[in-house]
């Protein structure tokens, strides 16, 4: 779209500490909020007013995918009620320059250079603590000599001091391993790759040149970052070591890789507590790799970076890559790394590691685009707000600060709303994922309702003989603990009941969607139920459930219990024969 002449009908308000003001119910929302996604930062969500903000690395994360300070500030311009600030324009101008003034190439001699166009600015990063100990000898008037060693160290430090430095170094090949897609899988169904998996595995490779070979792809739950994942795999034809969050996990993936590719099975290994095999495709989980006797002794298992001449390690669910890994990602630099997640929000707040150790966002599409093509389904999020009984809000209100949120998450009251909900998704198209943090209150809905349950303490060949069940529907609800959080392959679950959760986490957040994100047949939609006790510290926690949800696109209901549990028969009467839910 043409930049528009300031317009007050607008719905953005630029203010000048780069805080960025949408109006939720102006009818150029959609179209406002898809423009600054990609270089802005969501902040907060209420009901009528998002606030974004402009970051360094929201920047630098736009600035590596391709998009100039000039795109931003037309996208800024075309939206906005006012003239911008007059210091906007400048600052991201200044910003986006500053990726990649600074470069780390190779020399012809061996080693790597640091090296810049601006003599000034190596003086200055020159005398920098936690830079200057890591650059060797001084070549020219704008370069240093730098060590392989310290290659990721020397790009934290960058990235630290606001230089991020645009790495041109290259990357080893890695062992050569013949691998191809299949057109059929090995079930006997067609395959064939998306266009914005494709479009994702093409931003990553960039043809080979040295520009690509390391970054983050950024797509839903249910957009298939396996296939982008095995499609890098054939597209690189190298030994390849994948890093995931479970042997559940585990497992999914050596699946998809025998399914989908023409590898034979010895060429695929599981490296867990349970198995130790390492070959030419090797799956591992982050527990294995961090995992170590003491708590200040060594990690036996790192060697495995450098166990096999990898051409690409894969992390998968890079927003949740253990601190530790960092650390080992940081000595192998020269290696081809791509990242896989469905949001770059850490909660230890360490996305500038992700950025500088595994490389910057390459490639993302809104979740709601991907929605409307069909490849993920439509979902309708509602939050459903109940009371305590007064014996238990008495206990409730003197009880210590740190038991509160686990009595509000355990309120007995949620069973009576998962009741109602059960009612209404009893046929026999519904599959319904019951999920939470606590297991005595699991155990008692599990009970209650005759349903599986599915915890930590559930050996993996049992959980994957209740996940079979589940995908051939011969169970129809599950009620799983923390471990339905990660990389669960259920695409026929259409429904899902939050009754407690970590509320502060988004990441959480967005796994646990994600498992309803599916595409359902006849394009069916998914429900997202979140339970939470009013006037608790659960509410507390509720803007970041909004964060999360409001970045995707999407939007929810605030829902009340009378409207589920009282004349429960009538409220569902309608719903239940095609209506909707109760507003």
């Amino acid at each position: 779209m043409e930049p528009m002449q300031y317009n007050p009908a607008n719905p953005l308000i630029v203010q000048g500490d780069r805080t960025i003001l949408l109006e939720v119910d102006n009818p150029l929302h959609a179209e406002a909020r898809d423009a600054i996604a990609p270089f802005a930062e969501l902040e907060k969500s209420p009901e009528h007013i998002h606030t974004y903000r402009l970051t360094p690395l929201s920047l630098w994360n736009a600035a590596a995918a391709g998009m100039t300070a000039r795109e931003m500030t037309s996208a800024l311009e075309t939206y906005s009620k006012f003239p911008l600030p007059g210091n906007i324009p400048a600052d991201l101008r200044e910003l986006v320059d500053r990726y990649g003034r600074v470069k780390l190439e190779r020399r012809d001699g061996g080693g790597l250079r640091l090296w810049t166009s601006d003599p000034a600015l190596l003086e200055e990063l020159a005398r920098q603590r936690g830079l200057r100990d890591y650059l060797g000898e001084r070549l020219d008037a704008s370069s240093f000599a730098v060590d392989d060693a310290h290659r990721g160290v020397i790009k934290q430090a960058l990235v630290a001091v606001g230089y991020p430095a645009e790495d041109l170094a290259g990357y080893t090949t890695g062992a050569a391993l013949a691998v191809g897609l299949r057109q059929t899988t090995r079930a006997g169904l067609p395959f064939r790759v998306r266009d914005y998996q494709e479009g994702a595995v093409a931003a990553f490779h960039a043809g080979g040149d040295a520009r690509g070979g390391s970054g983050v792809v950024v797509l839903p739950c249910g957009a298939g970052k396996t296939i982008i994942g095995l499609a890098a795999l054939a597209a690189l034809k190298t030994e390849t070591l994948i890093l995931t969050t479970s042997t559940t996990a585990v497992e999914q993936w050596r699946r998809e890789v025998l399914d989908k590719t023409d590898l034979d099975p010895e060429l695929v290994g599981c490296y867990t507590g349970d198995s130790k095999t390492i070959a030419p495709v090797t799956l591992a989980t982050y527990q294995i790799v961090t995992y170590r006797p003491t708590k200040d002794g060594e990690f036996p298992h790192f060697p495995l970076f450098n166990k096999r001449d990898w051409g690409l390690i894969i992390y998968d669910e890079v927003h949740l890559l253990p601190a530790p890994v960092f650390r080992v990602t940081a000595d192998i630099q020269a290696r081809r790394r791509l990242g896989l997640t469905a949001t770059l929000v850490r909660e230890d707040h360490r996305e500038e590691d992700v950025f500088s150790l595994i490389g910057p966002k390459k490639y993302d599409v809104p979740w709601r685009v991907l929605e409307s093509k069909g490849f993920i389904a439509e979902a309708r999020c509602h939050e459903v707000r109940l009371g305590m009984a007064p014996p238990l809000r008495m206990e409730y209100a003197v009880a210590e600060w740190r038991d509160k949120f686990r009595l509000a998450s355990e309120n007995p009251a949620k069973d009576e709303v998962v009741a109602a909900l059960l009612d209404r998704h009893d046929g026999p198209e519904d599959r319904v994922i019951i999920i939470g943090q606590y297991l005595k209150q699991l155990r008692r809905i599990a009970e209650r309702f005759e349903a599986h349950l599915i915890t930590g303490q559930t050996s993996n060949a049992d959980r994957e003989v209740l996940y079979a069940a589940f995908r051939k529907g011969e169970i129809r609800r599950l009620v799983l603990s923390k471990v339905g959080n990660f990389a669960i392959d259920l695409p026929d679950a259409n429904v899902m009941i939050q009754v407690s959760g970590t509320f502060g986490s988004r990441q959480e957040e967005a796994q646990r969607l994600g498992r309803i994100l599916r595409p359902k047949g006849q394009g069916a939609e998914a429900r997202f139920f979140t339970l939470v006790t009013r006037d608790t510290r659960e509410m507390d926690f509720a803007h970041h459930r909004q964060l999360f949800l409001t970045e995707q696109g999407y939007s929810y209901d605030i829902l009340d219990e009378t409207e589920f549990v009282k004349g429960r028969v009538e409220v569902w009467a309608e719903s239940r024969t095609g209506g909707d839910l109760p507003a």
